[in-house]
C-alpha cells in the first residue's frame, strides 16, 4: 500500500457473511450546485432532494405487493456469498501495504477539518464539457425526469439506427491496466421504460444495479420497469419480460429476468439487483453492505457495460460507481485520489456524486475498509 499523502488512498479485503431471507421474512423486518444547465432552479432543488432524502420511511406498496408473492427460490448459497467477500488484495500491485495507520489518521483528520467539504466545493465549481444540446432538444425534454440532469452528447448512449436518445452516460473508468465500463442513467418513466430495456439489450447488459425504491417518503422515483408477481410477464413493442426467479438477501433483492427479442426470438437473461438499504451514516456495517452487493454485482456480471442506475442518475448510482472502483485500485494496491476519480467521473456525466453528504460518505467508505485491513493484519 501507498503512503504518498493524503490525497492517495489504498489496500484492503474485507471478511463477512450474507444471510438470504425470502419476502415475508423482510416484510416482519421491514450543495448548493452551480447553473450549468439552462434549467429552472425549481428543477434542480427536486433533483437533489431526491437523493437526499432519507429511507427511513417504507416503501408504502412495497409490503403490501411482498404480501402476496410466492415464496423465492434461493439460488444463490450460503456459502457462495461468504467466498465472494473473502478476497485479498493483489500481491504484485505497486504499492505495498504499508503506513495504514498514518493513512487512517490522516483520512481522519482531513474529515475532521473539513478539507472534503473544500474538495466537493471544489469539484462544484467545474464548468460542464459539453452543453447537452440532444437532452435539451425540444422532442426530448419528456424523456428526463430531471431537467438539469443530462447526458453529455460525448458520452451519451445513443439508440439504434437513428441514434435515438435516451438519460444515460456511457462511463469508463481505467484501474491499472484494466478499465471498468458502466451505462449510469436516471430511473425509468413510464414513457422511457421501452427505451430503457432496449438499451440494454443493445449493449448486450446482463446485470441492472438499482440503488433506490420505487417509492421513498410518498414520492414515485422510479417507474416499476421490471416484471414481479403476480403480474410476472411484461409485453412490449420489440421485447417480452418474464421473472424467471428471484430471491432476498439481507440488503438487495436478486431478479432474474429472461428478456426476450420479439423479432429474432433471442433470448438472453439479465440480473436485476435492487440495493434495499441505501446506506445511513449511524450504521457500522454500511461499507460492509455495500461490499457485498458489490461482490455479487461482479459475480453476476459477464458480458456488456453495467447498468446502473437510481432516481437521478448521478447520486446513489454515482456512489455506487465510484466505491466499486475505489474497490478496484485496493484489490490491485494501486495508489489512487478519491477527487481525481470523482473528478473523471463527472466529466463523463455531469454531477457525478450529487451532494456533500455523498462525496464525505466516499471517504468513510475507504476509511472504513482500511480500518478493517488494520484489525486483519493486526490478527
Amino acid at each position: 500500500m501507498c503512503s504518498k499523502g493524503l490525497e492517495s488512498t489504498h489496500g484492503f479485503p474485507l471478511q463477512g457473511q450474507l444471510d438470504g431471507q425470502d419476502y415475508q421474512d423482510i416484510i416482519s423486518n421491514t450543495s448548493d450546485r452551480s447553473q450549468k444547465y439552462a434549467g429552472c432552479e425549481g428543477c434542480r432543488r427536486q433533483s437533489q432532494q431526491s437523493e437526499s432524502d432519507s429511507w427511513s420511511n417504507e416503501d408504502d406498496d412495497m409490503p403490501r405487493r411482498i404480501s402476496i408473492l410466492p415464496r423465492s427460490r434461493a439460488f444463490v448459497s450460503e456459502d457462495e456469498l461468504i467466498h465472494l467477500i473473502n478476497f485479498k488484495p493483489s500481491l504484485t500491485g505497486v504499492c505495498p501495504r504499508t503506513g495504514i495507520r498514518g493513512l487512517i489518521q490522516g483520512l481522519q483528520s482531513r474529515i475532521e477539518n473539513q478539507e472534503v467539504l473544500k474538495e466537493f466545493m471544489a469539484l462544484e465549481h467545474v464548468k460542464p464539457t459539453d452543453d447537452c444540446r440532444t437532452g435539451k432538444a425540444q422532442e426530448n425534454r419528456d424523456k428526463n425526469r430531471y431537467q438539469d440532469i443530462l447526458p453529455y452528447d460525448k458520452t451519451r448512449v445513443p439508440l439504434g439506427e437513428n441514434n435515438g436518445y435516451i438519460n444515460a452516460s456511457y462511463i469508463r473508468m481505467k484501474v491499472g491496466e484494466e478499465e471498468h465500463f458502466y451505462i449510469i442513467t436516471q430511473g425509468p418513466l413510464p414513457s422511457t421504460m421501452a427505451d430503457f430495456w432496449q438499451m440494454v439489450w443493445e449493449s448486450e447488459s446482463d446485470v441492472i444495479a438499482m440503488m433506490m425504491k420505487e417509492t421513498e417518503l410518498g414520492k414515485v422515483k422510479c417507474h416499476r420497469y421490471w416484471p414481479e408477481p403476480p403480474h410476472d410477464s411484461i409485453d412490449l413493442a420489440n421485447f417480452h419480460l418474464r421473472l424467471d426467479s428471484y430471491q432476498i438477501l439481507e440488503y438487495f433483492i436478486v431478479r432474474i429476468i429472461e428478456m426476450i427479442n420479439k423479432q429474432t426470438e433471442e433470448k438472453r437473461i439479465i440480473r436485476h439487483l435492487q440495493f434495499t438499504t441505501w446506506p445511513d451514516h449511524s450504521t457500522p456495517k454500511l461499507a460492509e453492505q455495500l461490499v457485498k452487493f458489490i461482490c455479487y454485482m461482479r459475480k453476476a456480471h459477464r458480458t456488456g457495460p453495467i447498468v446502473a442506475h437510481c432516481s437521478t442518475g448521478i447520486g446513489r448510482s454515482g456512489v455506487l460507481l465510484c466505491v466499486e472502483i475505489l474497490l478496484s485500485y485496493i484489490e490491485k494496491d494501486l495508489c489512487f485520489n478519491i477527487k481525481h476519480v470523482v473528478r473523471d467521473l463527472r466529466e463523463q456525466r455531469f454531477g457525478m456524486i450529487q451532494t456533500k453528504d455523498q462525496y464525505l460518505f466516499c471517504y468513510e467508505f475507504v476509511l472504513e475498509v482500511l480500518q478493517k485491513l488494520q484489525a486483519m493484519d493486526s490478527c
